[in-house]
């Protein structure tokens, strides 16, 4: 399955407190964060995690063991501001979550409709 980043996020990562760098003095470049924990997040193979059977929490400690040096790196250097920022994301990404839900609903809702074509005296399901 194709990695496709949410646009939503993406627009986010422009707008919010995000100017902290994570630099490593052998490092060729620095990179944001974010960008580094989306970087991983993308090339982590969750999908033959759940294609196995395990649920999301699951390969979310997956991703934290394979990644937890980097991470620990990462914290060492956090501050207020990267909470925040972590504190907006959590929550764009329950909003995501929601909004795939509620789709998935009316697209449920949408495959049960039953309409009635009175002209042929038969049911149509759409």
């Amino acid at each position: 399955m194709p990695n496709i980043e949410s646009p939503i996020i993406i627009n986010i990562v422009d707008n919010l407190l995000m100017k902290k760098i994570v630099k490593e003095e052998n490092n060729s470049g620095s990179e944001l964060w974010f960008n580094w924990l989306n970087r991983k997040l993308n090339s982590f193979e969750a999908f033959k995690d759940f294609a196995s059977g395990q649920n999301p929490e699951d390969v979310a400690e997956s991703f934290i063991t394979v990644n937890r040096l980097g991470i620990s790196d990462i914290f060492d250097r956090f501050d207020e501001e990267d909470q925040e920022t972590l504190d907006q994301f959590q929550k764009l990404s329950e909003c995501e979550w929601h909004v795939y839900r509620i789709l998935k609903k009316q697209l449920e809702l949408r495959n049960k409709v039953t309409f009635v074509d009175f002209k042929k005296g038969k049911k149509v399901k759409r």
